[in-house]
C-alpha cells in the first residue's frame, strides 16, 4: 500500500505542520531563509535543489505566510524572498532539530554554531543563552563556522558567505 501525500482526515495540529513544512526540501529553504538567503538563485545553488522544485517549495511558503516575496528589481523583474513573522517563529523548531541531530547524528565537529550576539556564547539545544539565562530571539543569533567544516568545503557563493565571517541570522547573507 503507497503511502498518501496528506494528512486528510486526521485531527492533529502535528499532521496540519507537516503538511506545511514536513517536506525535506521545505526545512532546508526555510533554514537558508534564517541564514539570509533570499534569493531564488541562492537558494538554487546552495542547495543543490531542481528548479521545479524550488519553485513549487517557495511558492507554497509564500502562499501559507512562511515567506514573503518582496520585488528588488523591476527589469527584468526579480524578487527576493524573506521569512514572515510567521516563519521566524519557526526558530523554535529548526534548532532544536538541528541540535538533536548534532547530538545523535552529527559526524564530529559541528560544521556551524549559533551564538547569542550580544555576549557571544554558543546556545544550549532549546536556543537559550547559558550565561544569560535569556531565550535567545533568531534575530540575536551569530551562525559562526564551526569546527567541522570539511577539508574541500563546498564553494557555492552561500557556503563561502558563511565561512567568511559570523553572520547575523535574518540579515542579508549575499
Amino acid at each position: 500500500m503507497a503511502l498518501g501525500k496528506n494528512y486528510e482526515g486526521q485531527n492533529c495540529s502535528l499532521a496540519r505542520a507537516l503538511e506545511l513544512v514536513g517536506e525535506r526540501w521545505t526545512l532546508l529553504i526555510v533554514r537558508d531563509a534564517f541564514y539570509g538567503v533570499r534569493r531564488y538563485g541562492d537558494f538554487l545553488v546552495h542547495l543543490d535543489i531542481p528548479r521545479a522544485v524550488l519553485a513549487d517549495r517557495l511558492a507554497n511558503l509564500v502562499e501559507v505566510g512562511i515567506l514573503q516575496r518582496r520585488r528588488y528589481q523591476d527589469s527584468p523583474p526579480r524578487d527576493e524572498y524573506l521569512l514572515t513573522d510567521r516563519g521566524v517563529e519557526l526558530w523554535s523548531v529548526i534548532y532544536p532539530l538541528w541540535s538533536w541531530s548534532e547530538r545523535h547524528y552529527g559526524a564530529g565537529e559541528p560544521f556551524r554554531t549559533f551564538r547569542h550576539a550580544t555576549c557571544g556564547t554558543e546556545l544550549d539545544p532549546a536556543s537559550r543563552c547559558p550565561t544569560c539565562g535569556v531565550d535567545v530571539s533568531p534575530r540575536d543569533v551569530e551562525a559562526h563556522t564551526g569546527p567541522g567544516v570539511p577539508a574541500q568545503p563546498r564553494q557555492d557563493p552561500v557556503s563561502v558567505a558563511l565561512r567568511e565571517r559570523p553572520h547575523r541570522l535574518l540579515q542579508p547573507l549575499l
